[in-house]
């Protein structure tokens, strides 16, 4: 009786190990919009990809007609949801920031400020930097805004945002965090960060858009790369001067939070 009943737990044992190896097979979650997919359905190259790959088959050249009806879409989709959100402000940075770390505290502590100050926060959505800022926002009773990205390895939107938007495309996107922000605060990040940054102080610098304040946050991460801008670049007459007043460099959070909302728009 006793090696039946160590027969069965075997057995149970094992069905369990097979569900759990079935369920590691399944591989990992891609979001395509509304779409999810696992495994072999998950495609080899995202939508950004698509539209920037030199296609050899000219037959492709007939579909960019359906792609600028998606594009449009996401634009729709976007304003629509944004419309109403009232005066925000953007914060980017690193999605690798790790969690309690000092930026990641940081980064919560100018959601929250600026959530007291009754101005929506908008982020990239992801991790790291982006989930600390809406952390800090939504914990404070505010508006949590997270416009994320379809990417391969994407991780989905935080937890923390109340009400977000995935984007097929980059430039999008970005549109949508210009056109409804009044302030940007920029904390230590990678290439995604920079590429935020320098379009935002391009759009400025060219008056594309109206003046709106520019902080950097941790002055150490930032000013070895403006003392090049302000030395090698401008000394070439690559740039022209930059407004004094328009970007901040600071490490205190506060100080980071007051210098938008004096610059608050309704």
């Amino acid at each position: 009786m006793e090696d039946q009943n160590m027969r069965e737990q075997a057995k149970m044992l094992n069905k369990g190990g097979k569900a759990r190896e079935e369920e590691q097979d399944m591989g990992r979650t891609y979001h395509s919009g509304p779409v999810i997919m696992r495994g072999p359905m998950i495609p080899s190259s995202d939508s950004n990809a698509s539209l920037l790959s030199a296609d050899a088959d000219t037959d492709w050249l007939h579909m960019d007609p359906w792609r600028v009806l998606r594009i449009q879409a996401e634009f729709v989709d976007g304003f629509g949801a944004l419309a109403e959100l009232g005066p925000a402000a953007t914060i980017f940075g690193s999605a690798r920031t790790d969690e309690g770390g000092p930026d990641y505290r940081a980064a919560q502590r100018m959601g929250a400020g600026l959530a007291k100050g009754g101005m929506a926060v908008i982020t990239g959505g992801g991790p790291g930097i982006m989930e600390a800022a809406n952390k800090g926002a939504a914990l404070a009773g505010g508006k949590s805004v997270g416009l994320g990205i379809e990417l391969p390895h994407e991780q989905g939107i935080n937890r923390w945002v109340n009400l977000g938007i995935t984007f097929r495309y980059f430039f999008v996107r970005k549109m949508m965090f210009m056109k409804y922000s009044s302030g940007i605060i920029v904390c230590p990040g990678g290439f995604g960060t920079l590429d935020e940054m320098f379009e935002v102080l391009t759009l400025v610098q060219t008056h594309k858009v109206d003046t709106m304040p520019i902080v950097l946050f941790d002055k150490k991460y930032w000013d070895g790369l403006f003392e090049w801008l302000l030395t090698t670049v401008r000394d070439r007459g690559m740039i022209s001067d930059l407004d004094p007043g328009l970007v901040v460099r600071t490490d205190d959070p506060d100080e980071a939070v007051q210098v938008i909302l004096r610059n608050r728009q309704p």
